[in-house]
């Protein structure tokens, strides 16, 4: 089989299965199968594909077939301009992320910090802020042992792990340090909205990352108020939001004697992130 025909072949099956970007979804899991780029692969579409090759390219379609992330099969995900390591263990880094870590990077660009990251998943924001705050440094923590190693993995693939350290366990049991900055993308999806979620994420994505609670607010919550204690004097605390969470948030924010800075929005114009100073 050439490379144009195992391209139709699996385009076709993700077509057939609904998945609207089929055909560069193709594209790139036989990329990930041949270990070449796109570009290589569309400039030798004649080019013979080894049957073992074809075997495992099918095995990948199948596995998009039932909706699963193309970021879970390549076991990859393009993150502020880096590449990191995910798998099902860990959240998928989304855009409206990184809106939040470039206005934080901008926010302390030259200045030396201590960052926490909580909930920090595949330590993609603490990492970039690093890769950018060269006389800063962090920790990240996180109740899941499994998303810890993918973090630790990730800062020693951007030459980090001097500078961050990765601990599994409750944000709750951080006690006797305080921190310059504290950052964290938690849970904020109402848990009776979960069932509404699209296929890849609510069949694939971790529930514990996903599940905010009754109201999408209970970590949140609980994170605006541990952060006063561990936070110093003027320290900024940034959170990552969901849609239409923003009046509630700034609510609470406020009510715990924090200043609202900045709000970050998406490219809807949705606010989905907000920056604060704690008072006391």
């Amino acid at each position: 089989m050439i490379t144009f025909e195992a391209l139709k072949i699996g385009s076709n099956l993700l077509r057939e299965h609904r998945i609207q970007s089929h055909l560069i979804d193709s594209e790139i899991l036989l990329s990930k199968t041949l270990n070449k780029s796109r570009e290589q692969i569309l400039t030798n579409l004649n080019e013979k594909v080894d049957e073992n090759k074809i075997s495992k390219f099918k095995n990948y379609i199948k596995r998009r077939c039932r909706k699963e992330p193309i970021a879970y099969i390549l076991e990859e995900k393009e993150f502020w301009s880096k590449k990191f390591k995910v798998t099902s263990d860990v959240l998928i880094p989304r855009p409206e992320t990184e809106l939040l870590v470039e206005q934080l990077a901008n926010n302390f660009k030259g200045k030396k910090i201590s960052i926490l990251d909580i909930g920090t998943g595949s330590g993609c924001i603490i990492i970039s802020l690093l890769c950018n705050l060269n006389q800063s440094y962090g920790l990240g923590i996180d109740i899941s042992k499994k998303a810890i190693k993918i973090a630790r993995d990730n800062a020693i693939k951007h030459n980090l792990f001097h500078k961050v350290k990765f601990i599994n366990k409750s944000f709750e049991s951080v006690i006797n340090k305080k921190f310059d900055l504290i950052v964290s993308n938690p849970p904020y999806i109402d848990r009776n909205l979960i069932k509404n979620l699209s296929d890849d994420i609510k069949k694939f994505e971790p529930r514990m990352a996903l599940d905010g609670g009754n109201d999408g607010l209970d970590l949140v919550k609980k994170v605006i108020y541990k952060s006063k204690y561990i936070l110093k004097i003027k320290g900024t605390l940034a959170l990552e939001i969901g849609n239409e969470q923003i009046k509630k948030v700034s609510k609470i924010l406020i009510d715990n004697k924090f200043r609202i800075k900045q709000l970050i929005k998406d490219y809807r114009n949705n606010v989905r992130g907000v920056i604060a100073t704690f008072k006391q």
